[in-house]
C-alpha cells in the first residue's frame, strides 16, 4: 500500500482464477442496455450508481471491495491485488455523507491498469479524475474526504447497487449505467448478445428502408398534386 495503516481489521479473499480475456473482447462491441437484455433485465445496477463523467465506459472482472460507510483502508489494500483490466467494485454501504475515492487513488488504480471504479457510495476530485481519464460510477460526489480504520473485506463477496457482485464476475459499465455478469453465464450472454445485435440490425434496416420509401412517396405525391 502507498499508505502506512495497519490492515488487521481487514479480510482478503482469493481472486478469481477464471481467464475471462476472451470474454471481455467479446463483451466491449456491446452497450450495456443490450447486456441487461441478455440477462432478461437483471443483474442491472440501481440507477444512483452513475457514471461521473460523460463517455466513461469499461469491461472488465470485478476487484470486490466491502468497506464501512466514509472508510477507503479496504479500498487502498484492494489495489495490491490488483490486475490489469481489473474493474475496482466497493460496496460502501451506500454512504451519502463521506467520500471513499478520489484522485489520489485515482492515480494508484491506473498505476495498477485499473479500467474502471464501482462505487455504492461517495467520490471526490470528480475533476481531476476526469482528467485524469480513469472512469467512475458512483453515487454522487462529496469535498468530504475519509478515514483509513478499516473494518473491510477484498475479494469477497459484495452488494452494490441492488446487485450481488462475486470477485472475477463480468462488469460492463457505460453512460447508461453498470452490468454484473455472473462468470458462469458469460458464454450464454454473448450468444444472446449477438442475437439480439442481428435483430436490432435487421428492425434498423427496416425502419430507414420504410422511411427512405415513404419520403420518396411524399415527393412523389407532392410533385404530381403542382
Amino acid at each position: 500500500m502507498f499508505i502506512d495503516a495497519a490492515t488487521s481489521s481487514l479480510t482478503v479473499g482469493q481472486r478469481s482464477t477464471n481467464s475471462v480475456t476472451e470474454f471481455v473482447q467479446g463483451l466491449r462491441q456491446y452497450p450495456t442496455a443490450n447486456v441487461g437484455d441478455a440477462m432478461d433485465r437483471l443483474n442491472l445496477m440501481d440507477t444512483g450508481i452513475a457514471s461521473q463523467w460523460a463517455t466513461g465506459r469499461c469491461v472488465g472482472p470485478a476487484l470486490t471491495v466491502l468497506t464501512r460507510e466514509g472508510d477507503n483502508l479496504a479500498i487502498h489494500r484492494a489495489l495490491d491485488d490488483a490486475e490489469p483490466g481489473d474493474v475496482l467494485v466497493i460496496n460502501a454501504l451506500g454512504g451519502t455523507t463521506r467520500a471513499v475515492f478520489g484522485d489520489l487513488l485515482a492515480e494508484i488504480c491506473l498505476a495498477a491498469g485499473i479500467a474502471g471504479v464501482v462505487i455504492d457510495g461517495l467520490t471526490r476530485d470528480r475533476a481531476a479524475i476526469k482528467e485524469l481519464g480513469l472512469p467512475v460510477w458512483a453515487r454522487g460526489v462529496s469535498p468530504a474526504g475519509p478515514a483509513k480504520y478499516g473494518p473491510g473485506a477484498v475479494s469477497v463477496p459484495v452488494a452494490c447497487g441492488g446487485t450481488v457482485v462475486n470477485p472475477g464476475d463480468l462488469i460492463t459499465a457505460d453512460d447508461d449505467g453498470v452490468a454484473v455478469i455472473p462468470i458462469q453465464r458469460a458464454e450464454s450472454v454473448l450468444r444472446r448478445l449477438a442475437d439480439i445485435d442481428k435483430f436490432e440490425e435487421d428492425l434498423r434496416t427496416k425502419i430507414r428502408n420504410s422511411t427512405t420509401t415513404t419520403a420518396a412517396g411524399a415527393v412523389k405525391h407532392l410533385a404530381n398534386s403542382i
